[in-house]
């Protein structure tokens, strides 16, 4: 299958998307059509484990792989996990589960995808005939930096390097990305927020200067954000699985279709599950759920995208976000895949900070997809109560999304339709900020809001996360935005 860009003009093969990540003029790759599951492969899949049925879905996007090596890569990846399955389901409630998605190497939904594309990414450089080094730029929320670098650490061939925002992750991610091990990785910590350290990156990724640079020292750039599409297609992947689940336990019937809650920030986990209703999934409504940095759920209201606003600096940081930059495929696929539009709408945003859709465009999206939001206090209460009224414990953005799906039925009280609210990550991740939540107690040191937390819950803590004091902290590096790419040139030159 071939892949073409957002902002037109570029073709290019499934392993050549993955490995230049962006395509030459900024856009993004998606696939040239849409793929279809069939029924009868559905069916076949219920008996699959999880990464059968992951490699099932990957084949028909990267159908230049080989189908044994793919399987054998996948079985590794997921072998990584705690637990017997990935993505496990858990019934909260009538008509309510939990999808978690936190049970890999650093107990985020970000795993799911990152230990399985340095594979892609080798693999697809051998495809391409690629021989120089690739150096992977990462901005990160939190969750994304600590999987690649878990994910690429040692890798032959490969760098990558990680920037993340000062004061914008929480104690625990920076210190499983400042204690990361690996002799190819390398961590920097960047003065501004999120928007700050990806518009950095992407600046650098679009300067034909920089490229030059690199390509004089050998090196080609790569991404392992949900902008490159090798990051978003195993996402796919846990939406099937999902269904199957509930087909194979008799919770639903094949066919019948469902709704997903999902805590978005960069809007590439909700964008996976509305690919997968493309090839033909049954889901009839996405809710996407925002913190109090509520820019999506103001633009699925309005049709404006307005990054003019206030900044929150919330206890669900990987979804401070203003510039959510997986909106683009989305906006391509309602716009009739118009690239020259996607080009102005962008271009407006980048020196304007806003854009408008249509009305019909609107519309269009409302089909499908419902945007709501939780406050700081919502977050506290949704984590609370559902502690409280079911024994259950979830991290703060997972938290968001199970207001949204609340809001929801308290809205359509009529409504049958079974709801699988995302949870991507652990509680354990954000202790001191869930303990909070649960308990009404603050604690300053994170370890010791571990020890509480799993007082309080009996929750099991993850071994990777005991095991964090214990690590020296290897990177320490503060930079300015504007000065990245000295940055990356120093690693390099290493």
């Amino acid at each position: 299958m071939n892949f073409i860009s957002t902002r037109g003009g570029e073709k290019v093969s499934g392993a050549k998307a993955i490995v230049q990540g962006l395509s030459s003029n900024g856009g993004l790759f998606v696939p040239e059509k849409f793929p279809a599951v069939t029924a009868e492969e559905m069916q076949a899949m219920l008996e699959m484990n999880y990464p059968e049925r992951a490699t099932k879905v990957l084949m028909k996007y990267l159908d230049e792989y080989d189908e044994k090596e793919l399987l054998a890569a996948c079985e590794k990846a997921y072998g990584q996990f705690e637990g017997n399955d990935p993505a496990p389901l858990v019934r909260l409630d009538d008509g309510v589960y939990i999808l978690e998605l936190f049970h890999g190497p650093t107990c985020a939904f970000k795993d799911m995808a990152l230990t399985v594309l340095p594979y892609l990414l080798r693999k697809g450089c051998d495809l391409c005939g690629i021989k120089e080094e690739i150096l992977i730029l990462v901005a990160t929320s939190g969750d994304t930096g600590k999987a690649a670098l878990e994910g690429f650490k040692n890798a032959e061939g490969i760098k990558i390097m990680v920037f993340y925002p000062d004061d914008g992750v929480s104690k625990m991610q920076k210190l499983q990305m400042c204690t990361q091990e690996g002799n190819n990785v390398n961590v920097v910590e960047v003065k501004g927020n999120f928007d700050d350290c990806q518009s950095a990156v992407k600046t650098i990724f679009n300067s034909s200067e920089y490229a030059k640079i690199l390509k004089d020292k050998n090196v080609l750039l790569s991404s392992a954000n949900s902008i490159n599409f090798g990051r978003l297609a195993p996402q796919i992947a846990y939406y099937f699985s999902a269904y199957l689940d509930l087909v194979s336990s008799e919770q639903i019937q094949m066919g019948e279709e469902i709704d997903f809650s999902v805590p978005t920030g960069n809007f590439g986990n909700i964008l996976a599950a509305y690919y997968a209703k493309n090839m033909g999934l049954p889901i009839r409504r996405l809710h996407c759920a925002s913190n109090e940095n509520k820019i999506l759920t103001d633009f699925l209201a309005t049709g404006e995208y307005n990054m003019n606003r206030e900044f929150y600096k919330t206890t669900s940081p990987s979804m401070d976000i203003l510039i959510s930059s997986n909106l683009e495929r989305l906006l391509f696929e309602i716009s009739g895949r118009n690239a020259e539009l996607i080009t102005k709408r962008m271009n407006e945003l980048k020196e304007e900070g806003v854009y408008k859709i249509t009305e019909e465009e609107r519309q269009k999206i409302a089909e499908v997809f419902t945007g709501g939001y939780a406050n700081e206090d919502e977050v506290v209460e949704t984590v609370y109560d559902v502690f409280c009224d079911v024994g259950y414990t979830m991290d703060t953005h997972t938290g968001c999304a199970m207001k949204v799906a609340v809001d929801w039925f308290e809205k359509n009280k009529k409504d049958n339709t079974l709801m699988v609210v995302v949870s991507t990550a652990s509680p354990y991740k954000f202790p001191q900020d869930v303990l909070y939540c649960v308990t009404g107690n603050d604690v300053k040191d994170s370890f010791k809001g571990i020890k509480r937390l799993h007082a309080a819950t009996a929750m099991a803590v993850p071994k990777s996360l005991l095991t964090l004091r214990d690590k020296p902290v290897r990177f320490t590096k503060t930079a300015k935005a504007a000065n990245l790419f000295d940055e990356v040139l120093a690693f390099v030159e290493k």
